[in-house]
């Protein structure tokens, strides 16, 4: 397969869930509003736009974090490269660039899921509006990934695209619980409290893991959810499973048997999927929980960079592939 070609779809992948999880956080600020006292609002919208890594580039063009100008931010403006709208516009790009590679189906489900984003026009005082919106772009990404699954031929371009959506997940969810030690528990003051439970469930919920958090533990409490979300082994969103994902996508696509490091990315890649693999909870808190995820982002980091180089000819992925 061409390196442009690799690099697309994988960026397609990486783009498609991102936009995804993007809308689920909006919708779970949403209803935390709902729950907690009004004081504590702009904490939450302040660690949405944190939890995507963008606060910096936020200020540049906003002044405060308030519901009509985040929502803006991070679902329709098309000058930040990470909003939903900008996400899928890349995404859709990268389709049409590999028209001939992708199927008919990926490429009209992804068409219309970016029209969709296109035409909106989002209220930010419309509570129910807004999480109608964020739901269907939800429901729109499961759509393209399903379709992806199920009509487009498991080969070289496949594991790619599973390659790019599996790295990009294990990202968004390292970031959802950094977020959470850093923003949304500003004093010891909170901790265990109701408020501090709301606000885990609500972590939970940022990563579409309530539910199957709720069938393995019968409490909510930050050292259940930091060992669903880190090393549960069976949760597709959790970082492992994640990295295991990639790690299978990766050998796939060298060739490799799994163990063996022919490339730079698979040995980095590997190293990581040790650490979690072999890793405990009681390693997370003994380290501290930002520094542990530091580590994890900062491995997923240099995985990138290193599958950037062994496959799409170490170019730069500067415009569309940023």
């Amino acid at each position: 397969m061409l390196s442009r070609v690799a690099d697309a779809i994988y960026w397609m992948g990486r783009y498609v869930e991102r936009a995804e999880n993007i809308a689920r956080c909006l919708d779970v600020t949403l209803s935390l509003m709902l729950d907690t006292p009004f004081e504590a609002h702009g904490d939450q919208w302040q660690a949405l736009i944190s939890t995507t890594g963008d606060r910096e580039e936020f200020f540049k063009s906003y002044d405060t974090p308030d519901p009509a100008s985040v929502v803006r931010f991070t679902s329709l403006d098309r000058a930040h490269p990470n909003s939903i709208v900008s996400c899928l516009a890349n995404a859709r790009e990268n389709a049409r660039s590999v028209r001939e590679v992708i199927s008919r189906e990926q490429w009209e489900s992804l068409n219309r899921f970016y029209r969709m984003i296109d035409g909106a026009q989002l209220d930010p005082q419309d509570i129910a509006g807004l999480s109608g919106f964020y739901a269907s772009v939800r429901q729109q990404a499961a759509l393209f990934q399903g379709l992806s699954d199920s009509v487009w031929s498991h080969d070289e371009g496949w594991h790619f695209m599973r390659l790019g959506t599996a790295i990009e997940r294990a990202d968004q969810t390292s970031r959802i619980l950094d977020v959470k030690y850093f923003l949304l528990l500003p004093t010891n003051s909170h901790i265990n409290s109701a408020y501090d439970l709301v606000q885990w469930s609500a972590l939970l919920s940022s990563a579409s893991a309530a539910q199957m958090y709720r069938q393995r533990y019968h409490v909510t409490s930050p050292r259940h959810v930091c060992e669903f979300l880190i090393f549960d082994n069976a949760f597709p969103r959790s970082i492992r499973h994640c990295i295991d994902r990639a790690n299978s996508a990766l050998h796939a696509i060298s060739g490799n048997p799994i163990g063996y490091g022919g490339y730079e990315s698979e040995r980095l890649l590997g190293r990581l999927r040790s650490h979690l693999a072999y890793g405990t909870v009681d390693d997370v808190f003994g380290r501290g929980l930002h520094e542990y995820i530091d580590d994890v982002q900062g491995a997923l980091i240099r995985v990138s960079a290193s599958i950037a180089e062994d496959f799409f000819s170490g170019r730069s992925r500067s415009g569309v592939n940023s």
